[in-house]
């Protein structure tokens, strides 16, 4: 007899209520910008560090997505956050090379995710200024 039970989870909604590991997600990043030699690693080295790089940068635009759900329209933050969300869509489906320069551009999306993530935890709404004639 089985000691364990599959969950279905089509929503999602089990990794909604998870916290992001920014600490993880942060150091890797921070390193992968950090390097300089394109040939300090194998292809499939680099393949598997864009593969981590790119879980995160889903798992925090999920994050982002629900903030700018939540925001009214005319938030300034909205806009960006979703001009971010837009480039990662584009992004985040092409293969992953086995290169530096492939897993650094993963990093900097990551990075692009966590700032605007950031701008949402901020205190207070950031309203759009009405433009006068």
């Amino acid at each position: 007899m089985s000691t364990y039970q599959v969950l279905e989870d089509p929503d999602g909604m089990l990794e909604a209520e998870l916290p992001l590991d920014r600490a993880t997600h942060a150091g890797l990043m921070t390193a992968v910008l950090g390097w300089t030699d394109p040939v300090a690693l194998q292809p499939r080295d680099y393949e598997q560090i864009a593969l981590q790089l790119t879980a995160y940068a889903r798992a925090v635009a999920s994050d982002l997505e629900g903030h700018v759900d939540r925001t009214p329209a005319d938030d300034r933050r909205r806009a960006l956050a979703e001009l971010v969300l837009g480039e990662t869509a584009r992004r985040l489906p092409r293969p992953y090379g086995g290169t530096m320069g492939c897993a650094q551009s993963r990093a900097r999306l990551l990075r692009a995710l966590y700032e605007r993530l950031d701008r949402f935890e901020e205190p207070g709404p950031a309203r759009l200024e009405a433009s006068s004639p």
